[in-house]
């Protein structure tokens, strides 16, 4: 059988995305036949015995891709050591190990992505590929045109300018705060809640609606379901 990167091959197992994997090979956490791998190194996946944490993995025959509405105070993590629920806890039940796409922190909700497509998930995240997340968002007090301009322009974080976001639905509400649509391609952490903070906003709720080509479609909090065909296939035209 003919060798393939040992990143590439972790990331067709559902371990992880393939950048993700290449922490985990720089970790010390990957063996192959019985000795610490190195970045960079080539297996051949039928006779190669490759382990991850002291667990032999091996490429699933079926590709699962799940749709979650995470619900608020949930964690984007595959286990937490202060016991709070995660995203694999609201998937329980499910035999294939699986990996979340992305994060929401734990006070965001809405729509996340769970697989064990390596090469998938890593086209998602990738930042060149520049895939639009959609959120419901709402902060307090006005959001003015020029503060609206700002986000539609990029701000100034900490870790540099962001790219233009596009802001949509802009309501101002009976409580005297504002709800409206931000589209933005990036992957920073707590972005849309540092980008408002930087106009001189706090966020008061986030959803993510839309991924990409996928979108919740009413449904509720702690909510998933698989992925369609057709779904799986709209991931595949991501160029």
């Amino acid at each position: 059988m003919e060798e393939e990167r040992l990143q590439k091959y972790m990331a067709s197992c559902g371990v992880a995305s393939r950048r993700a994997c290449e922490e985990i090979i720089r970790s010390g956490r990957v063996r192959v036949n019985g000795k610490t791998a190195s970045l960079g190194m080539s297996v051949d996946p039928g006779s190669d015995w490759v382990e991850v944490d002291g667990k032999r993995i091996r490429r699933e025959s079926r590709r699962v891709w799940i749709m979650l509405y995470k619900p608020r105070g949930v964690v984007s993590t595959s286990s937490d050591p202060q016991n709070r629920k995660t995203v694999q806890d609201c998937v329980k039940g499910v035999p294939e190990r699986l990996f979340h796409v992305g994060r929401l922190d734990i006070n965001s909700e809405g729509l996340i992505l769970l697989t064990n497509d390596g090469e998938r998930a890593n086209k998602m995240m990738h930042p060149k590929y520049r895939v639009e997340k959609t959120y419901y968002a709402v902060c307090d007090g006005k959001l003015t045109a020029q503060e609206i301009a700002s986000l539609t322009n990029g701000v100034e974080l900490e870790d540099g300018m962001t790219a233009p976001a596009k802001i949509r639905s802009v309501r101002e509400n009976r409580d005297g705060n504002t709800s409206f649509l931000i589209v933005i391609h990036e992957g920073r952490n707590r972005q849309v809640r540092r980008m408002l903070e930087a106009v001189g906003h706090r966020t008061l709720r986030l959803k993510r609606e839309k991924y990409g080509p996928l979108e919740l479609d009413g449904m509720k909090p702690g909510e998933w379901r698989y992925l369609t065909e057709e779904e799986i296939e709209s991931l595949d035209r991501i160029r």
